[in-house]
């Protein structure tokens, strides 16, 4: 059993594109679970995993939220006060893919932000396009809601280029525990358009189980990105056309109120 609250995560992913066209994805792959907290421990700790320096496995800080805004974890604090919530010192815990050979691309990074009791406080969903943008959608659980989890955020960020802009996120969650799963479904005003689900079952962080990944899953982050462009050239050849691309949002956080239901 693992003394560390981060953790990987080997699993899939499955994309169901519903209208105009039916168009489906899927593909393995795992995740880091970091415990803001921890990172640097995980460094010393382990051989195949480095912060801010290259490695077979590595984090850079520039990789997420405000490269220029300090401390990641202190700038998640202060969405959560900017949001009218009480972060109290919890722990902040990113699900995200690390860089492999110095190279990642995450469309979805999720921060899971709790209370010191333990309790979940809010999830921050950020979104990576590959135009080089960055947005994220801050979400308040419900105290007290049992998982799944459930969550609503209007669509204010371009991502596909073969996706409207007046869509809702509709989220449903099972947090980080032995299991993962994180399902998302955007619908328009007639219904779903597509659907996303990625789940994954949770391993230790040891040198080891790094390797085993590396080797069951051999440059995943290049395929990520590869795959992108390829299953958009599919959809392209399906006929769905392209959506003129709108400005990036003024504020880099949208902030959702808690789904109650």
């Amino acid at each position: 059993m693992s003394d560390t609250a981060s953790a990987l995560y080997l699993g899939s992913v499955m994309h169901m594109r519903l209208k105009p066209r039916r168009h489906r994805l899927a593909y393995r792959l795992f995740s880091l679970l970091l415990d803001l907290d921890e990172i640097d421990a995980l460094d010393a700790r382990l051989t195949l995993f480095s912060r801010n320096r290259f490695n077979l496995f590595s984090f850079f800080d520039r990789d997420y939220a405000d490269p220029q805004g300090g401390s990641l974890k202190a700038q998640i604090e202060r969405l959560l006060t900017s949001a009218g919530l009480e972060p109290d010192g919890g722990a902040v815990r990113l699900l995200t893919m690390p860089r492999l050979f110095g190279y990642a691309f995450n469309p979805l990074n999720v921060y899971f932000c709790y209370r010191r009791d333990g309790s979940l406080l809010a999830i921050l969903y950020e979104v990576n396009n590959t135009f080089g943008q960055r947005h994220s959608y801050l979400i308040p659980v419900v105290e007290g809601e049992a998982a799944p989890l459930r969550q609503k955020a209007e669509k204010r960020f371009y991502v596909s280029p073969f996706m409207d802009m007046k869509l809702t996120y509709s989220f449903r969650v099972d947090p980080p525990g032995e299991a993962l799963r994180i399902a998302i479904l955007a619908s328009d005003a007639a219904g779903p358009v597509l659907s996303a689900v990625h789940a994954a079952r949770r391993r230790a962080v040891s040198d080891r189980e790094l390797m085993r990944a590396l080797v069951s899953h051999p440059l995943l982050t290049l395929k990520v990105i590869a795959g992108i462009h390829w299953e958009a050239l599919r959809i392209w050849a399906k006929g769905v056309s392209l959506r003129p691309r709108p400005p990036a949002p003024e504020t880099p956080v949208s902030i959702s109120p808690p789904h109650r239901s």
